[in-house]
């Protein structure tokens, strides 16, 4: 994509830090999305528990991204904080994309955020885009979350999901809670550790996302996952291996339970999710294996 302006909303999270700064070293124009007052001529009010964006500061950008939502793990699911995760999701997709197709001159690409929640458990069957959403709460969200973009793509405007996997990084996100357990000696299967993890490593998911934004062609959903999931625990062997550290604390399931209440069923669940679309398209991993993206994030 030669220099363009790209709207981020979710730019202070993990997955959107790392783009803003991938897109900026190459040039690009970011503006992000913050639900306060601007303080700067790069920055966009908008408040999706209102339905409200500055339509006027999306004008003339090229793309929209939207990774915003609140944190899975961040707290305990209480009926509550299941209703945070679901609207922070499905508001803010549907106030952009309706604000997206409003516009006079819309962005070639608005690229929404998802996640490889919406297959479920899936045990040991792998799944790929074609398979339907699952059962229980997150595939709920998920599905809900994806049909909030369909205005920018009635609208005509190339629209993409990425269904995010477990992302990969030394610090933030699910797996920045794992290396510090580990470097101490700490880390252990969970459950029975045969459950499957589909992981992506940071670099490869902004990769992903960056050739998404390029690759005119491509639209709908894809899963932003490594090539090989793995079981629970094959991964907590290789952090091992990687990192040097003994892996003997297994953490029981009615532990996981007791600890995590509803959101357990996340970790001990089963999800094996295959990115064959991106594949397909000729997207090339850098990361493809565990221990090489354990690697790279601690580089």
């Amino acid at each position: 994509m030669e220099a363009s302006r790209i709207a981020v909303a979710g730019a202070s999270g993990l997955i959107g830090k790392a783009l803003v700064r991938s897109l900026t070293a190459d040039g690009h124009e970011v503006v992000r999305l913050v639900r306060r007052t601007p303080r700067a001529a790069d920055e966009i009010e908008w408040d999706p528990e209102r339905s409200h964006v500055d339509a006027v500061g999306l004008s003339g950008c090229d793309a929209v991204v939207n990774l915003a939502g609140a944190g899975i793990a961040d707290h305990r699911w209480t009926d509550t904080y299941k209703r945070t995760i679901r609207d922070s999701r499905v508001l803010g997709t549907a106030t952009l994309a309706e604000a997206v197709a409003s516009l006079d001159r819309p962005p070639r690409v608005f690229l929404n955020g998802s996640a490889m929640g919406f297959y479920g458990d899936t045990g040991e069957r792998a799944v790929d885009e074609s398979a339907p959403p699952g059962d229980g709460f997150l595939p709920s969200v998920c599905v809900e979350w994806e049909e909030a973009a369909a205005p920018a793509q009635e609208a005509g405007v190339r629209t993409v999901l990425a269904r995010t996997g477990l992302v990969v990084a030394a610090k933030g996100g699910a797996w920045g809670r794992l290396f510090p357990l580990f470097k101490a000696g700490l880390g252990g299967r969970m459950g029975d550790g045969r459950q499957y993890w589909s992981y992506i490593a940071l670099h490869d998911h902004v990769a992903a996302l960056r050739y998404l934004l390029d690759s005119e062609w491509l639209s709908g959903p894809f899963n932003l996952t490594a090539p090989e999931p793995l079981t629970n625990g094959e991964i907590t062997a290789a952090m091992g291996r990687v990192l040097h550290r003994p892996t003997l604390f297994a953490v029981p399931a009615p532990v996981l339970k007791a600890v995590l209440g509803e959101m357990a069923s996340e970790v001990l669940g089963s999800q094996r999710v295959l990115p064959t679309r991106l594949l397909e398209s000729g997207f090339t991993f850098a990361f493809p294996g565990i221990e090489e993206t354990v690697r790279a994030a601690q580089a």
